[in-house]
Protein backbone atom coordinates (compact mmCIF):
# COMPACT_ATOMS: atom_id res chain seq x y z
CA UNK A 1 0.00 0.00 0.00
CA UNK A 2 1.90 3.42 -1.06
CA UNK A 3 1.25 6.77 0.79
CA UNK A 4 -1.10 9.42 -0.57
CA UNK A 5 0.64 12.68 -0.41
CA UNK A 6 -1.67 16.00 -1.06
CA UNK A 7 -0.09 19.37 -2.47
CA UNK A 8 -1.62 22.33 -1.44
CA UNK A 9 0.23 25.16 -3.85
CA UNK A 10 -2.26 27.98 -2.51
CA UNK A 11 -1.18 31.48 -3.47
CA UNK A 12 1.18 34.12 -4.00
CA UNK A 13 4.91 32.17 -4.41
CA UNK A 14 3.08 29.00 -3.29
CA UNK A 15 3.26 27.61 -7.16
CA UNK A 16 6.82 28.83 -7.89
CA UNK A 17 8.23 27.18 -4.41
CA UNK A 18 5.74 24.24 -4.45
CA UNK A 19 7.13 23.56 -8.33
CA UNK A 20 11.01 22.63 -7.04
CA UNK A 21 9.62 20.85 -3.99
CA UNK A 22 7.53 18.66 -6.26
CA UNK A 23 10.85 18.47 -8.77
CA UNK A 24 12.57 17.05 -5.73
CA UNK A 25 9.91 14.89 -4.48
CA UNK A 26 9.16 13.11 -7.95
CA UNK A 27 13.28 12.75 -7.88
CA UNK A 28 13.36 11.34 -4.90
CA UNK A 29 10.38 8.65 -6.09
CA UNK A 30 11.61 7.99 -9.51
CA UNK A 31 15.28 6.99 -7.79
CA UNK A 32 14.17 5.25 -5.31
CA UNK A 33 10.91 3.75 -6.65
CA UNK A 34 9.25 5.08 -3.11
CA UNK A 35 5.59 3.78 -2.68
CA UNK A 36 3.97 7.42 -2.71
CA UNK A 37 1.76 9.06 -4.97
CA UNK A 38 1.13 12.32 -5.57
CA UNK A 39 -2.12 14.80 -5.53
CA UNK A 40 -3.12 17.67 -6.36
CA UNK A 41 -6.24 20.25 -4.31
CA UNK A 42 -7.16 24.15 -4.89
CA UNK A 43 -6.74 25.70 -1.45
CA UNK A 44 -6.51 29.62 0.18
CA UNK A 45 -7.49 32.34 -2.55
CA UNK A 46 -7.01 30.37 -5.54
CA UNK A 47 -9.48 28.07 -4.31
CA UNK A 48 -11.94 30.75 -2.81
CA UNK A 49 -12.14 32.57 -6.22
CA UNK A 50 -12.87 29.24 -8.12
CA UNK A 51 -15.45 27.93 -5.57
CA UNK A 52 -16.11 30.67 -2.89
CA UNK A 53 -14.56 28.70 -0.24
CA UNK A 54 -10.57 28.91 0.70
CA UNK A 55 -11.26 25.20 2.05
CA UNK A 56 -13.91 23.58 -0.54
CA UNK A 57 -15.25 20.01 0.27
CA UNK A 58 -13.02 18.03 -2.01
CA UNK A 59 -10.00 19.64 -0.96
CA UNK A 60 -10.50 19.13 2.55
CA UNK A 61 -11.88 15.31 1.97
CA UNK A 62 -8.26 14.66 -0.41
CA UNK A 63 -6.75 16.32 3.09
CA UNK A 64 -8.52 13.70 5.29
CA UNK A 65 -7.98 10.77 2.98
CA UNK A 66 -3.76 11.15 2.93
CA UNK A 67 -1.12 10.29 4.32
CA UNK A 68 0.24 13.38 4.21
CA UNK A 69 -0.35 17.45 3.31
CA UNK A 70 2.57 19.49 1.64
CA UNK A 71 1.48 23.27 1.44
CA UNK A 72 2.98 26.38 0.32
CA UNK A 73 1.10 29.15 1.28
CA UNK A 74 -2.41 31.18 1.53
CA UNK A 75 -3.35 34.61 1.54
CA UNK A 76 -2.83 38.04 0.52
CA UNK A 77 -3.90 41.35 0.21
CA UNK A 78 -6.95 40.31 -2.92
CA UNK A 79 -8.67 38.76 0.15
CA UNK A 80 -8.25 40.80 3.04
CA UNK A 81 -11.55 42.38 2.79
CA UNK A 82 -13.60 39.27 2.86
CA UNK A 83 -15.32 38.39 6.12
CA UNK A 84 -13.33 36.43 8.36
CA UNK A 85 -14.20 33.35 7.75
CA UNK A 86 -13.48 33.18 4.54
CA UNK A 87 -10.18 34.57 4.34
CA UNK A 88 -7.55 32.17 3.59
CA UNK A 89 -5.35 32.41 6.79
CA UNK A 90 -8.73 31.20 8.75
CA UNK A 91 -11.14 29.36 6.26
CA UNK A 92 -8.50 27.37 5.20
CA UNK A 93 -5.25 27.56 6.88
CA UNK A 94 -7.15 27.06 10.69
CA UNK A 95 -9.79 24.85 9.22
CA UNK A 96 -7.01 22.53 8.34
CA UNK A 97 -5.28 22.05 11.35
CA UNK A 98 -8.44 21.84 13.06
CA UNK A 99 -10.23 19.32 10.99
CA UNK A 100 -6.89 17.49 10.52
CA UNK A 101 -6.57 17.40 14.27
CA UNK A 102 -3.16 18.76 13.84
CA UNK A 103 -2.45 19.62 17.54
CA UNK A 104 1.40 19.54 17.65
CA UNK A 105 3.50 22.35 15.49
CA UNK A 106 7.14 21.50 15.07
CA UNK A 107 9.23 24.41 14.24
CA UNK A 108 12.95 24.03 13.82
CA UNK A 109 15.49 27.26 13.73
CA UNK A 110 18.65 25.86 12.62
CA UNK A 111 21.85 28.34 11.40
CA UNK A 112 23.37 26.87 8.50
CA UNK A 113 27.25 27.64 8.77
CA UNK A 114 26.68 28.98 5.19
CA UNK A 115 24.93 31.45 6.62
CA UNK A 116 26.08 32.62 9.59
CA UNK A 117 26.29 36.05 8.46
CA UNK A 118 23.15 36.35 7.12
CA UNK A 119 21.56 36.60 10.99
CA UNK A 120 21.10 39.95 12.30
CA UNK A 121 22.66 38.31 15.67
CA UNK A 122 26.53 38.32 15.58
CA UNK A 123 27.74 34.97 14.66
CA UNK A 124 29.67 33.65 17.59
CA UNK A 125 25.83 33.79 19.18
CA UNK A 126 24.03 31.97 16.30
CA UNK A 127 27.02 29.91 14.53
CA UNK A 128 25.90 26.05 15.02
CA UNK A 129 22.06 27.04 16.88
CA UNK A 130 19.71 23.99 16.60
CA UNK A 131 16.50 24.32 18.14
CA UNK A 132 13.28 22.64 18.12
CA UNK A 133 9.96 24.83 18.67
CA UNK A 134 7.14 22.68 19.49
CA UNK A 135 3.72 24.59 19.90
CA UNK A 136 0.54 23.38 20.83
CA UNK A 137 -1.64 24.08 17.77
CA UNK A 138 -5.29 23.58 18.26
CA UNK A 139 -6.46 24.73 21.71
CA UNK A 140 -5.46 28.18 23.48
CA UNK A 141 -6.68 31.79 23.10
CA UNK A 142 -6.73 31.16 19.32
CA UNK A 143 -9.71 28.89 19.64
CA UNK A 144 -10.63 29.40 23.05
CA UNK A 145 -15.11 30.10 23.50
CA UNK A 146 -16.29 32.64 24.32
CA UNK A 147 -15.04 34.51 21.70
CA UNK A 148 -16.05 37.63 19.85
CA UNK A 149 -16.94 41.78 19.74
CA UNK A 150 -19.89 42.50 21.51
CA UNK A 151 -21.49 45.05 23.62
CA UNK A 152 -21.71 45.22 27.04
CA UNK A 153 -24.06 46.26 29.54
CA UNK A 154 -22.83 49.97 29.77
CA UNK A 155 -23.38 50.05 25.73
CA UNK A 156 -19.50 49.99 24.98
CA UNK A 157 -17.64 47.61 22.37
CA UNK A 158 -15.37 45.09 24.09
CA UNK A 159 -13.36 42.28 22.23
CA UNK A 160 -13.34 38.75 24.25
CA UNK A 161 -10.95 36.11 23.96
CA UNK A 162 -10.39 33.18 25.84
CA UNK A 163 -7.33 30.86 27.05
CA UNK A 164 -8.28 27.95 27.70
CA UNK A 165 -6.92 24.49 27.98
CA UNK A 166 -7.78 21.13 29.34
CA UNK A 167 -5.53 18.52 30.65
CA UNK A 168 -5.42 15.82 28.21
CA UNK A 169 -4.64 19.21 25.43
CA UNK A 170 -1.49 19.55 27.98
CA UNK A 171 -0.68 16.01 28.24
CA UNK A 172 -0.42 15.38 24.60
CA UNK A 173 1.87 18.49 23.58
CA UNK A 174 4.23 17.73 26.12
CA UNK A 175 4.43 14.13 24.93
CA UNK A 176 5.56 15.23 21.88
CA UNK A 177 8.05 16.89 23.08
CA UNK A 178 9.97 14.91 25.42
CA UNK A 179 9.76 12.16 22.41
CA UNK A 180 11.67 14.73 19.91
CA UNK A 181 13.88 15.41 22.96
CA UNK A 182 15.01 11.78 23.34
CA UNK A 183 16.27 12.04 19.85
CA UNK A 184 18.38 15.28 19.95
CA UNK A 185 19.36 16.63 23.30
CA UNK A 186 17.25 15.49 25.81
CA UNK A 187 16.43 18.63 27.46
CA UNK A 188 12.83 20.72 27.64
CA UNK A 189 12.39 23.92 28.22
CA UNK A 190 8.53 24.47 28.67
CA UNK A 191 7.36 28.56 27.99
CA UNK A 192 4.59 29.95 29.90
CA UNK A 193 3.31 32.86 32.12
CA UNK A 194 1.88 31.05 35.36
CA UNK A 195 3.04 33.83 37.51
CA UNK A 196 -0.13 35.49 36.11
CA UNK A 197 -2.11 32.66 33.65
CA UNK A 198 -3.65 30.12 35.87
CA UNK A 199 -4.17 28.25 32.48
CA UNK A 200 -0.47 27.85 32.23
CA UNK A 201 -0.19 27.18 35.76
CA UNK A 202 -2.00 24.29 34.95
CA UNK A 203 0.10 23.58 31.79
CA UNK A 204 3.56 24.15 34.14
CA UNK A 205 2.11 21.65 36.51
CA UNK A 206 1.35 18.67 33.92
CA UNK A 207 4.50 19.11 31.78
CA UNK A 208 6.13 18.65 35.23
CA UNK A 209 3.76 15.23 36.24
CA UNK A 210 4.82 14.09 31.95
CA UNK A 211 8.09 14.75 32.89
CA UNK A 212 8.79 12.08 35.64
CA UNK A 213 7.47 9.65 32.27
CA UNK A 214 11.06 10.46 30.71
CA UNK A 215 13.92 10.77 33.17
CA UNK A 216 16.56 11.56 30.60
CA UNK A 217 15.06 14.15 29.53
CA UNK A 218 15.90 17.28 31.42
CA UNK A 219 13.13 20.04 32.07
CA UNK A 220 13.08 23.88 32.53
CA UNK A 221 10.70 26.30 32.56
CA UNK A 222 10.92 30.23 31.49
CA UNK A 223 8.42 32.84 31.37
CA UNK A 224 7.37 33.72 27.96
CA UNK A 225 8.69 37.21 28.20
CA UNK A 226 12.22 36.24 29.37
CA UNK A 227 12.64 33.51 27.02
CA UNK A 228 11.72 35.46 24.47
CA UNK A 229 14.63 37.94 25.80
CA UNK A 230 17.05 34.70 26.27
CA UNK A 231 16.63 33.69 22.53
CA UNK A 232 18.17 36.92 21.45
CA UNK A 233 20.97 36.83 24.17
CA UNK A 234 21.86 32.87 24.30
CA UNK A 235 19.77 31.23 21.72
CA UNK A 236 22.54 27.86 22.08
CA UNK A 237 21.17 27.48 25.57
CA UNK A 238 18.22 25.68 24.43
CA UNK A 239 17.10 22.76 22.27
CA UNK A 240 13.58 21.81 22.46
CA UNK A 241 11.05 24.36 23.74
CA UNK A 242 7.78 23.57 23.95
CA UNK A 243 4.31 26.29 24.41
CA UNK A 244 0.65 27.19 23.90
CA UNK A 245 -0.26 28.48 20.87
CA UNK A 246 -0.14 31.82 21.31
CA UNK A 247 3.32 31.87 23.16
CA UNK A 248 4.55 29.31 19.99
CA UNK A 249 3.42 32.12 17.39
CA UNK A 250 5.22 34.66 18.39
CA UNK A 251 8.59 32.74 19.65
CA UNK A 252 8.55 30.52 16.59
CA UNK A 253 8.66 33.82 14.60
CA UNK A 254 11.55 35.71 17.03
CA UNK A 255 13.63 32.15 16.54
CA UNK A 256 13.30 31.65 13.13
CA UNK A 257 15.27 35.19 12.29
CA UNK A 258 18.45 33.93 14.34
CA UNK A 259 18.95 31.60 11.50
CA UNK A 260 19.38 34.47 8.84
CA UNK A 261 16.37 34.10 6.49
CA UNK A 262 12.67 33.16 6.81
CA UNK A 263 13.10 31.40 3.68
CA UNK A 264 15.13 28.50 4.76
CA UNK A 265 12.84 27.45 7.40
CA UNK A 266 10.51 24.55 7.02
CA UNK A 267 7.47 23.33 9.62
CA UNK A 268 5.69 20.15 10.40
CA UNK A 269 1.87 19.82 12.24
CA UNK A 270 1.48 16.68 13.15
CA UNK A 271 -2.02 14.75 14.40
CA UNK A 272 -1.99 11.74 16.94
CA UNK A 273 -0.49 9.11 14.52
CA UNK A 274 2.27 10.90 12.70
CA UNK A 275 0.01 12.15 9.76
CA UNK A 276 1.28 15.77 9.04
CA UNK A 277 0.56 18.82 7.05
CA UNK A 278 3.94 20.46 6.54
CA UNK A 279 5.08 24.12 5.11
CA UNK A 280 7.81 26.58 5.25
CA UNK A 281 6.86 29.24 7.61
CA UNK A 282 7.78 32.57 5.25
CA UNK A 283 3.86 33.08 4.04
CA UNK A 284 2.66 33.79 0.69
CA UNK A 285 5.05 36.90 0.22
CA UNK A 286 2.58 38.17 -2.63
CA UNK A 287 5.23 41.24 -3.03
CA UNK A 288 7.21 39.10 -4.82
CA UNK A 289 5.20 36.51 -6.51
CA UNK A 290 5.68 35.44 -10.18
CA UNK A 291 9.30 37.24 -10.14
CA UNK A 292 11.34 33.65 -9.48
CA UNK A 293 12.94 34.89 -6.93
CA UNK A 294 11.54 33.40 -4.28
CA UNK A 295 13.68 30.96 -2.23
CA UNK A 296 11.87 27.58 -2.02
CA UNK A 297 14.47 25.69 0.41
CA UNK A 298 12.37 25.89 3.10
CA UNK A 299 9.90 24.25 0.55
CA UNK A 300 12.20 21.87 -0.14
CA UNK A 301 12.87 21.29 3.69
CA UNK A 302 9.27 20.89 4.33
CA UNK A 303 9.37 17.82 1.92
CA UNK A 304 12.39 16.50 4.61
CA UNK A 305 10.53 16.88 7.39
CA UNK A 306 7.33 14.89 5.45
CA UNK A 307 9.85 11.97 4.36
CA UNK A 308 10.68 11.95 8.17
CA UNK A 309 8.02 12.23 9.96
CA UNK A 310 4.71 10.71 8.41
CA UNK A 311 6.43 8.73 6.28
CA UNK A 312 8.86 7.06 8.26
CA UNK A 313 11.67 7.46 5.93
CA UNK A 314 14.31 8.92 7.58
CA UNK A 315 17.46 8.08 5.43
CA UNK A 316 15.05 9.74 2.32
CA UNK A 317 14.97 13.07 4.45
CA UNK A 318 18.82 12.97 5.34
CA UNK A 319 19.17 12.91 1.91
CA UNK A 320 16.85 16.07 0.73
CA UNK A 321 19.02 18.04 3.92
CA UNK A 322 22.40 17.44 2.94
CA UNK A 323 20.98 18.30 -0.61
CA UNK A 324 20.40 21.55 0.45
CA UNK A 325 23.38 21.87 2.45
CA UNK A 326 25.49 20.91 -0.74
CA UNK A 327 24.01 23.68 -2.81
CA UNK A 328 24.66 26.20 -0.06
CA UNK A 329 28.66 24.87 0.27
CA UNK A 330 28.88 25.55 -3.79
CA UNK A 331 27.93 28.84 -3.05
CA UNK A 332 24.06 29.05 -4.66
CA UNK A 333 21.65 31.55 -3.24
CA UNK A 334 18.22 33.32 -3.91
CA UNK A 335 17.90 36.99 -3.47
CA UNK A 336 17.09 36.72 0.19
CA UNK A 337 20.09 35.35 1.42
CA UNK A 338 22.02 36.47 -1.63
CA UNK A 339 26.12 38.44 -0.47
CA UNK A 340 28.61 39.54 -2.82
CA UNK A 341 30.92 36.64 -2.88
CA UNK A 342 27.67 34.03 -3.59
CA UNK A 343 25.74 33.31 -6.95
CA UNK A 344 22.36 34.46 -7.26
CA UNK A 345 20.42 32.11 -8.92
CA UNK A 346 16.30 31.89 -9.68
CA UNK A 347 13.75 29.82 -7.86
CA UNK A 348 13.84 27.44 -10.10
CA UNK A 349 17.58 27.53 -10.68
CA UNK A 350 17.86 26.67 -6.57
CA UNK A 351 15.48 23.77 -7.00
CA UNK A 352 17.23 21.90 -10.19
CA UNK A 353 20.57 22.82 -7.76
CA UNK A 354 19.03 20.58 -5.24
CA UNK A 355 17.44 17.97 -7.74
CA UNK A 356 21.60 17.94 -9.13
CA UNK A 357 22.93 17.33 -5.76
CA UNK A 358 20.63 14.51 -4.96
Amino acid sequence: MGNKVLILAGDGIGPEIMAEAEKVLAALIREHRLAVSIEHALVGGAAYDEYGDPLPGQTLQAALDSDAVLLAAVGGPKWDTLERALRPERGALLRLRSELSLFANLRPAITYPQLVDASSLKAELVSGLDILIVRELTGGIYFGQPRGIQTNPSGEREGVNTLRYTESEVRRIAHVAFSVAMKRGKRVCSVDKENVLEATQLWREIMISVAGEYPEVELSHLYVDNAAMQLVRAPKQFDVMVTTNMFGDILSDLASMLSGSIGMLPSASLDERGKGMYEPIHGSAPDIAGQGIANPLAMILSVAMLLRYSLSMPDQADRVENAVKSVLTQGFRTADIHTEDTEKVSTSEMGDAVVSAL
